[in-house]
């Protein structure tokens, strides 16, 4: 049995390893990895298919990593051992997992021997591990009244990116007033009509603003999530040029 670590952290990768030979006596080899690339590198030339995996790296996300590790290997069993449990994050997560894949999501705040269990249920028991106040997360964002649909967190990263109205409507090959819907249903979720207005003052916030400003503070918006949609942006105006 090999397993793949992927924490670019010196010091969090020895624990992990150290925590993986404890949980896992059974095991034969443990590669290491300090960035997504390496560790897609590693799945190519290994027969691996047990990844732990750090979310947050400088170069290549660990989401990135999951997405094409799972593209390559859909049988691969990930435990993503994270700092984060924002909105961002575990959605992030949830738009990659393969149906019926074995995954964990375990925050870093967890103790070792928690961390032992889960390599031991993800790994060798087919059991999905998902911490507590990451399922809470994935509960809320279930919940239709609460949480954002998919086409509501994809106008927020829209407005983030600083797109007008018709600029989304050309790309989302949509009306105008489809996309103002849109909005409209957004802010109401971030609670922004409610409390935009001034009796004497009128409008309060630039609502576009302000709704990016609710969505980082609540972690439903991340550095690493804009900078992919800005990506998928970038690609879309070169092919409609």
């Amino acid at each position: 049995m090999d397993i793949l670590i992927t924490e670019d952290d010196a010091l969090h990768r020895s624990f992990l390893r150290g925590a993986v030979e404890n949980a896992l006596p059974e095991l034969d080899r443990i590669f290491e990895a300090d960035d997504g690339d390496v560790a897609i590198d590693i799945i190519k030339k290994n027969s691996t298919n047990f990844v732990v995996m750090d979310l947050q790296m400088e170069r290549t996300s660990g989401v990135e990593a999951a997405k094409e590790i799972w593209r390559l290997e859909p049988d691969t069993r990930i435990l993503f051992w994270s700092n984060y449990s924002d909105e961002a994050y575990v959605r992030g997560i949830a738009r990659i997992v393969p149906k019926g894949a074995v995954y964990g999501y375990l925050l870093k705040s967890a103790s070792e021997e928690s961390l032992e269990l889960a390599v031991r249920g993800v790994f060798l028991q087919d059991q999905c591990i998902i911490d507590r106040e990451v399922r809470g997360v994935q509960l809320r964002t279930e919940n239709r009244l609460e949480g954002l649909t998919d086409a509501e967190f994809e106008v927020l990263h829209d407005i983030a990116l600083g797109l007008t109205d018709k600029m989304i409507a050309s790309m989302r090959k949509m009306s105008t007033r489809g996309v103002q819907g849109r909005l409209k249903h957004l802010y109401d979720k971030l609670g922004l009509d409610a409390k935009n207005n001034d009796p004497e003052l009128g409008p309060i916030y630039n609502s576009r603003t302000r709704a990016v400003a609710i969505a980082l503070s609540r972690g439903l918006l991340n550095v690493e999530g804009i900078a992919a949609k800005q990506e998928n942006l970038d690609k879309w105006l070169l092919q409609n040029k």
